[in-house]
């Protein structure tokens, strides 16, 4: 069968697709358009982020009935339109779990030690050692607003560091086992107690603005917010004022609602760093997701054949 593969992914999953006997097209970076032309008479498409499987794109593409998507959002696949045509659309949600935690954990030192301005000092041939004073970590509360995988990953993290963890996630029924020691919470009192608010749900109709004017107005003015989800989750509008009129102390960005940002207010912010969407960003998730991804779409792949 033929695949196409409209982002670039780890080159040992196309092998072991290829090596089912499939067809192999790299259309790395084609949209609309081109896309459609890539997709003639394909059976799967593999992507990453970059590729927007629209509306458009899934009805000029009529033998398509698979999409895998290496990473965790959908967001950049038309759901709606994927049901309507009757295409099955797949993600790798473990794949990137440890990365995007580190990373966020990295965002929260880096802020509390002022690591980035403090570098750029030292590099200026400066010695300012009283000027860059930080916070520690431990005896400090982190909230998590969404408990599934990197949720999960980042509570283990904040134990090792001895801080206290608070959890809110409604989808959740039961609580996982072996987490009982995360407090779990509503999204009002979790945002009034945690000094570390981390954001780890997807991007939906639900949680777009999930954290909005009256949300950071619920914050203590001391926390700090770390978004390394999806941008579209917070509104960067009212983050903005919260930051520039001491509302809120500090913000570590990993997303935008807009990628790349332009010249996102944000960005001249001195209590807000920023990073160009680096939580999946490493050789390991890059192996992991395409090694997943290849798994899923050959599963997908020999179930149509059936």
């Amino acid at each position: 069968m033929k695949v196409v593969v409209a982002d670039r992914l780890d080159g040992r999953a196309l092998e072991r697709v290829r090596g089912a006997g499939h067809e192999v097209v790299d259309a790395s970076g084609a949209q609309g358009a081109a896309l459609i032309e890539a997709l003639a008479g394909a059976h799967a498409l593999l992507i990453r982020g970059g590729a927007r499987v629209t509306g458009e794109v899934l009805r000029g593409a009529p033998t398509l009935r698979v999409v895998v998507r290496a990473g965790v959002g959908l967001d950049n696949v038309d759901l709606t339109a994927a049901r309507r045509g009757n295409v099955s659309v797949f993600n790798t949600p473990a794949a990137n779990a440890v990365s995007v935690a580190e990373l966020a954990f990295g965002l929260m030192l880096a802020l509390e030690r002022h690591l980035v301005p403090a570098a750029a000092s030292l590099k200026a041939g400066d010695w300012e050692k009283s000027k860059f004073m930080g916070h520690e970590l431990a005896g400090r509360s982190l909230g998590l607003i969404g408990f599934g995988r990197v949720g999960r990953e980042m509570a283990l993290r904040a134990r090792a560091f001895e801080m206290t963890v608070w959890a809110c996630d409604p989808l959740i029924g039961t609580w996982p086992a072996g987490f009982e020691w995360v407090r779990r919470a509503t999204l009002d009192a979790l945002l009034a107690e945690a000094e570390v608010v981390s954001l780890h749900v997807p991007l939906s109709a639900d949680t777009r603005h999930l954290i909005g004017p009256r949300e950071l107005q619920v914050m203590r003015p001391d926390a700090l917010l770390l978004n390394v989800a999806r941008g579209g989750v917070v509104d960067e509008t009212a983050l903005h004022e919260a930051l520039a009129n001491g509302r809120l102390r500090g913000a570590a960005l990993d997303v935008f609602a807009n990628e790349p940002p332009g010249e996102s207010p944000l960005l001249a912010l001195p209590n807000v760093l920023a990073v160009p969407h680096l939580g999946a960003s490493t050789h390991e998730a890059q192996r992991r997701a395409g090694d997943e991804a290849a798994s899923v779409l050959l599963e997908a792949l020999s179930a149509l054949a059936g």
